[in-house]
């Protein structure tokens, strides 16, 4: 009996080439079932369906089932077959087995993802991502819609340096679109029914700029695929050929910034346009970009000395010689100043200064020891036996002399 894909099919060929043996040879089946088929369609006459047939393994194709989605398709039915002789199953193992490879084929064919195309919005969404190559780590952003690429390397992943290169990027792309990060550790405190929970510093920088916090979902490389390759990019283009190297960070980011510049210019390959260009139309569509920078890492006080510097642990910061007596409020991001009390306050200036080694604190100055304080004290000094003090010391404490109004002739050391 034939199918109902085969009879419609039977039906369009003979109703082209107006023959059955036209229509068999489109169908792939012989004259003589072309005709007694076609008659019976004709008549209305609808086979019915085939019941389903008995297996020995019906019994328990639902625990089967149930197991293959609890394991997402990774239980072999080695594993299983006990627990399906446990509740009955009677039939062999290769029978059983045939029954689980169904099940695990079925599971896949109900999950399969297919390539989803993005569909990008101008002035919406940054993707951004890190990568690394041996211990350089690179920074990588894209503006989806225009495809304009940022890219930036740095010597670690902390929390602080990708809010900082998000700082840079805003500031260059001229406005502060909607950002979509990976699951960076750094930027994430937990998770809530597999949604990210962002860190409290990454909320109050989203929140300065004006932007929502989101991070992308799990398992959907979709979303942000576009940032991905540029990371391949990067590594294939800029790192190998250029050999970069973690030991100087700024000067592999010179080499990132012309790098960016060449790669904005050229024409894209799959929007057939020049990003740099498609940038100016999607600048007008970006959130305002905040007045000032929001201060990233931890900021301590400290007072202006007189050689214009501030000290932070053993090491001292040249700052501008007008801040000299003031206390400026220092941004701390490695080792030096940990302990120190932080204090915020937005009214003081910021000192951002080049390290200055001037060696060690110079000791305090000390008024040159007198006469009378060489060697030790004793009745063999010149009559200087109370304490070893000078006279006019000495009469001070015994009370002859030295009193309100009248000056004393030396100090107790």
């Amino acid at each position: 009996m034939k199918s109902a894909r085969n009879r419609v099919d039977m039906t369009i060929a003979y109703r082209e080439v107006g023959t059955y043996r036209g229509a068999a040879a489109m169908c792939g089946c012989d004259p003589k079932t072309i005709k007694p088929a076609l008659e019976r369609i004709a008549a209305g006459d609808t086979p019915v369906a085939r019941p389903e047939p008995e297996h020995n393994y019906d019994l328990v194709r639902e625990i089967v089932k149930t197991r293959v989605d609890k394991t997402a398709g990774k239980i072999s039915a080695k594993r299983l077959l006990p627990e399906a002789r446990t509740a009955g199953y009677t039939g062999s193992a290769r029978n059983f087995r045939r029954l689980v490879a169904k099940a695990r084929s079925d599971w896949r064919r109900s999950r399969r993802r297919g390539r989803r195309p993005a569909v990008w919005s101008p002035g919406e969404t940054l993707v951004i991502d890190w990568g690394s190559v041996g211990t350089l780590h690179v920074f990588c952003a894209v503006l989806a819609w225009s495809r304009w690429r940022f890219v930036r390397f740095a010597a670690d992943e902390k929390a602080t340096t990708p809010m900082a290169m998000l700082a840079e990027c805003f500031e260059e792309l001229g406005g502060v679109p909607m950002v979509v990060a990976d699951r960076m550790a750094c930027l994430r405190a937990g998770f809530v029914a597999n949604s990210v929970v962002p860190t409290p510093d990454y909320v109050r920088f989203a929140t300065h700029h004006r932007c929502p916090p989101d991070l992308c979902e799990g398992c959907d490389p979709e979303s942000k695929g576009i940032v991905e390759n540029l990371v391949g990019y990067a590594k294939n283009d800029l790192i190998v050929p250029a050999g970069l190297d973690v030991a100087d960070p700024d000067v592999a980011n010179v080499a990132a910034r012309a790098w960016c510049a060449e790669v904005n210019a050229r024409v894209h390959s799959e929007i057939c346009a020049v990003p740099t260009e498609r940038l100016v139309t999607e600048r007008d569509l970006l959130g305002a970009l905040p007045s000032l920078r929001p201060p990233i890492g931890r900021a301590v006080m400290r007072k202006v000395d007189r050689l214009n510097c501030v000290r932070i642990g053993s090491d001292r910061y040249s700052v501008p010689v007008r801040l000299i007596g003031h206390d400026v409020e220092v941004i701390v991001s490695g080792r030096p100043g940990q302990g120190v009390r932080r204090r915020r306050d937005r009214r003081r200036p910021r000192a951002r200064g080049h390290r200055r080694n001037v060696g060690a604190r110079r000791p305090p100055r000390r008024r040159p020891a007198g006469p009378a304080a060489a060697g030790p004290p004793g009745p063999d000094r010149g009559g200087e036996g109370l304490l070893g003090l000078r006279a006019g010391s000495r009469g001070v404490l015994e009370g002859r002399g030295g009193g309100r109004g009248e000056p004393t002739r030396g100090r107790a050391r």
